[in-house]
């Protein structure tokens, strides 16, 4: 890794592209995920057996759970942009350091060097 302590313009653009393919997709997921929520909101009969029940209730949960974690994801992603914007993207919030390329394209939003995360 070089010297320097911003990426550049082109850099930028190709991290920004990265990021929003991969906002797109996880928008996707999570109106995936809603509406498989709705669906199982508007199952119910009065003759479900309790057994039957207890399993949608458990898949309910895992939805919301799911859906919940792709909404911190997606605001996690929409965050990158705004840093992508304001300059500060790929400079760790720990060392200062710029991040490096492989971890920024593995972890886009990420904030943190491979170094300041193994000292957390």
């Amino acid at each position: 890794m070089s010297d320097k302590t911003r990426y550049s313009q082109d850099e930028l653009k190709e991290f920004e592209d990265l990021i929003l393919e991969k906002l797109g997709m996880a928008q996707k997921e999570l109106e995936f995920i809603k509406n498989s929520l709705s669906k199982k909101g508007n199952s119910g009969t009065d003759s479900v057996k309790v057994l039957e029940d207890g399993a949608d209730t458990a898949e309910k949960e895992n939805l919301t759970q799911l859906a919940a974690r792709q909404s911190k994801f997606i605001n996690n992603l929409e965050n990158a942009i705004i840093r992508i914007k304001n300059g500060t993207y790929g400079v760790c919030i720990d060392t200062g350091k710029i991040i490096s390329k492989e971890r920024l394209k593995a972890v886009p939003h990420t904030q943190h060097s491979i170094e300041a995360k193994l000292n957390q």
